[in-house]
Order: structure tokens, then C-alpha cells, then sequence
């Protein structure tokens, strides 16, 4: 039997959706899921659709790295492991902040981990009121990726971010629209209607007005900065990866969860 594809890419209407496939691990990352999500990026780009829709199948947009999948490479070999993983993910943060068109998340679930950086990478987030927002890094023994220091500070500020991050605190929907991570927090019912009138919205927007607003809100040199601070969280994570923290970090993670 030929495996459900990791990522679903559909473009009609002069729409792209892009959704995570792998909800029976919550649409946890792993390298071939980040491999996929790349190549889905590339062709919308190619297709150049006046909105991207980017979703997750089942009860999680994405619970970030798969500690189950992370735990299982031995030793020795995680820094490679990490360095496709994390590589990846990060890769895919640029390309979503690159795009020409306006990019939607659909939160409908627990985003924790690296994942919240597809998140931060949107224009527009559109949350359920069920979901939640949590890093997990010091409680596993990972060191922040994603965006969580390349991103989160700038658009919560600095000492906020270090609370959440330091105590692993769980930020709720309607703190997350508080803080300026999500738009729109509403009933799992209504996240589709929502996201559905932004996208006729967007539609009917000048495409070249669109372009040069968002380029405008991402400047070069803002651009260059946030690449630079995820290459350290790339670095960090990879020197982490290996340790006895780490190891022991995922072991008792795993056991309770």
C-alpha cells in the first residue's frame, strides 16, 4: 500500500492550501515531512496564487519535532538527524516570509516546539479557541528552533518571551491574539468561515499592491537579521542535540507523555 503523502498540496481557484498529513503523530516534524513541505513551498511560489492557506490534518496544526522519532536515532548520529530537521524547518520559515502572496495559518490545535514558526512566519493567523501555544524546550532538553528567539521576542518582546520560554508556560488563543501572534480567535466551527472571507478578501486585492506591501513590511535588512538569528538557533540546536541533557531531556519527556 503506497503511503498517505506527508504534506497535501492543492492549488485552485487561485488558491494554494498547503496541509500537514501525519496526524496520527500530530503533525509532528520530521525530516521527510519538512523534505515535502519545501517542495510544496517551491511550487506555490511557481504558481504565484493570490493567497496560501496553511493547515494541519486531525486534533494538531503541529506539535514541532518528534521526540518519539528524535529519541529513537542513536547517538552519534542526531547532529545529522537535526541538521535535515531543523535545517529544513528553518528553511521553510524564509520561504513562507518570502512569499509575494499573503500566508494564512489555520491553528486548530496545540502548536509547540519548532512549528510555531510557521505561525510566526504568516500574515494572517486565524486560531481555535482550544488551541494553545507552548516551546517545551526546557523540559525536553532541546535547544529553541523555529523562530522562538529569532522571531517571538520582536513580536511579544524580550522578557515576555523569556517567561514563556524559561517556565514553559502555555500561551492560550486568547492570549496569543493579545500578544500578536494569531489575528482571530474563534470556535473550531468558525475557523473555516473566517479564514474563507479573508481569502475572498485577498482576492480581489491589487496583486501588485499586495507584493510591495509585503516587501515593504520585511525589508533587507530585517530579512537578513532573522535569517542570521536562526542560523544561531540552527548552531544551538545542533550542539545541544548530542548531549546528556538531551538524551536524558527526551527520555523522561517520553515517560510521562
Amino acid at each position: 500500500m503506497t503511503p498517505e503523502p506527508l504534506v497535501l498540496l492543492e492549488i485552485a481557484d487561485d488558491v494554494a492550501r498547503i496541509t500537514l498529513n501525519r496526524p496520527q503523530r500530530h503533525n509532528s516534524l520530521v525530516p521527510e515531512l519538512v523534505v515535502a513541505l519545501n517542495g510544496a513551498l517551491a511550487e506555490v511560489r511557481k504558481h504565484n496564487p493570490a493567497a496560501l492557506v496553511l493547515a494541519g490534518v486531525g486534533r494538531s496544526f503541529s506539535t514541532g519535532g518528534d521526540v518519539t522519532a528524535f529519541h529513537a536515532v542513536p547517538r552519534g548520529k542526531r547532529r545529522a538527524y537535526a541538521e535535515t530537521l531543523v535545517g529544513g524547518l528553518h528553511e521553510a520559515i524564509l520561504a513562507l516570509l518570502d512569499m509575494p502572496m499573503p500566508v494564512i495559518a489555520r491553528v486548530h490545535g496545540p502548536v509547540t516546539g519548532g512549528s510555531l514558526g510557521l505561525v510566526l512566519a504568516s500574515d494572517l493567523v486565524a486560531i481555535s479557541s482550544s488551541a494553545f501555544i507552548a516551546p517545551y524546550y526546557v523540559d525536553v532538553g532541546f535547544s529553541p528552533d523555529g523562530g522562538w528567539t529569532a522571531l517571538l521576542p520582536e513580536r511579544i518582546g524580550a522578557a515576555r518571551a523569556r517567561e514563556i520560554q524559561l517556565l514553559n508556560l502555555h500561551i492560550s488563543a486568547e492570549a496569543a491574539v493579545a500578544y500578536g501572534i494569531a489575528t482571530k480567535a474563534v470556535t473550531a466551527e468558525h475557523i473555516d468561515h473566517v479564514i474563507d472571507g479573508w481569502v475572498e478578501k485577498l482576492k480581489t486585492d491589487t496583486p501588485g499592491s499586495v507584493r510591495a506591501t509585503r516587501a515593504l513590511l520585511l525589508p533587507t535588512a530585517l530579512r537578513m537579521e532573522i535569517a542570521g538569528k536562526l542560523r544561531r538557533e540552527f548552531d544551538c540546536f545542533l550542539d545541544q542535540i548530542e548531549s546528556d541533557e538531551a538524551d536524558a531531556g527526551m527520555a523522561k519527556f517520553l515517560a510521562v507523555a
